[in-house]
């Protein structure tokens, strides 16, 4: 096992009358201590002086705990003293037992935010790099304890809380989140289109404009959360056997909750209906990615219209569409899109996180065909083919 000070960071030299001397590269005078006068008296035959000097590695925290502190107090505009007295818990736990191997009694590492420890963690690395002579049985177990310091965080309330959307859970943990958010969001929207609907209401252009903002605003957020919830759980909407269903009660039903928009921005909004209405198939997956592209279509169309429809291919097959008359979308912002989470200043058109068409693709795969785009200076329209038979 080694000696307790050197765990501490410090080496021990010792000196006297029991045949075991270490000599020191330096010895700090503030350290050293008086040798007895020639022919002085002693009172112990085995009398030891302690002689204590810095390790290496000692000297290494030290060193990079001092520029983590100035460099984390430029950055946030915090005293340097309130940042080093923070680090410095962080150096003395590993000086005093932090670098033994980790058992029931051992203490706790004290609460620091992550990234002051991993700004301490690479300016160490920095550190020891010029040192040589190190053990690396040392170095390892350092750095295996600044890695459990920098776990510190999760014992606070917030660091619980982060710890729970960042872990293996965080899917739950966003649905939990966004079932609280929609279920007020889905109240605004009935209550709004219950006013606007309203006979006894008074026609006023103004009021109208406005129950119209917050019906699309409001519907805008409704189909970001919905969409964060099928991402996290992955598509829910496909399961099961398919089932015979109305195509035009489908196109209908997404007119009806995208008309509100169109009519604030004076959009004309069309609807197009096949021939053979009855197939069997998934209706809820349908409506949700023509739902989807149809919201899509009107936020970015300021003049002509939008169009969704469905036309009969074969005797099995029926093309979707959504088509508008909005801006183009360049080839690679489209292949950004189909994958969410696009990379920051990419010119989008769907939500900042990519989320309406990673999820509109994910839906159109799932029932066995591929989402098409086709895109140029007189609009988009994007479009998929689904075998659905005729229901009996």
């Amino acid at each position: 096992m080694e000696p307790l000070e050197r765990i501490a960071g410090f080496n021990t030299v010792a000196s006297g009358n029991s045949g075991h001397a270490y000599t020191p590269d330096v010895i700090p005078a503030a350290f050293s201590a008086a040798a007895p006068r020639s022919g002085a008296r002693t009172s112990h035959e085995n009398r030891k002086t302690l002689t204590l000097r810095p390790s290496p590695l000692a000297r290494a925290m030290e060193a990079a705990a001092d520029v983590t502190s100035s460099s984390i107090a430029e950055a946030t505009r915090q005293p340097i003293e309130d940042v080093r007295e923070q680090l410095k818990e962080v150096t003395s736990w590993l000086a005093n037992g932090g670098l033994e191997p980790t058992t029931a009694e051992c203490i706790r590492p004290p609460t620091v935010p992550r990234d002051y420890i991993a700004a301490f963690r690479k300016n160490l690395l920095i550190q020891l790099d010029g040192i040589t002579g190190l053990e690396a049985g040392e170095v390892v177990r350092l750095l295996l304890k600044v890695d459990e310091a920098g776990e510190g965080w999760k014992r606070t309330d917030r660091g619980k809380f982060i710890s729970r959307l960042t872990g293996s859970d965080c899917a739950d943990a966003v649905v939990a989140i966004a079932h609280d958010v929609r279920s007020p969001l889905c109240s605004i929207l009935l209550l709004v289109d219950a006013l606007r609907r309203s006979d006894k209401a008074i026609h006023d252009p103004v009021c109208d404009r406005q129950l119209g903002l917050i019906y699309g605003a409001a519907l805008g957020l409704s189909t970001t959360v919905s969409n964060l919830i099928d991402a996290a759980r992955g598509s829910r909407l496909i399961h099961g056997k398919p089932a015979p269903f109305s195509i035009a009660e489908t196109l209908l039903a997404v007119s009806a909750i995208v008309e509100p928009m169109a009519e604030e921005k004076g959009i004309p909004l069309e609807i197009q209906f096949p021939k053979v209405d009855v197939r069997t198939g998934y209706a809820a997956a349908i409506q949700q990615a023509l739902l989807n592209l149809a919201s899509n279509a009107l936020r970015y169309t300021d003049t002509g219209q939008v169009t969704v429809g469905a036309n009969d291919v074969s005797a099995n097959r029926v093309e979707f569409w959504v088509t508008d008359t909005g801006p183009g979308i360049p080839d690679h912002v489209i292949e950004q899109l189909c994958y969410g989470f696009p990379p920051e200043g990419a010119p989008l058109r769907f939500s900042s996180a990519g989320l309406g068409l990673a999820i509109v693709r994910t839906l159109v795969e799932a029932m066995g065909s591929t989402l098409q785009v086709d895109t140029g200076d007189d609009g988009t329209s994007f479009s998929f083919v689904l075998e659905l038979p005729a229901a009996v």
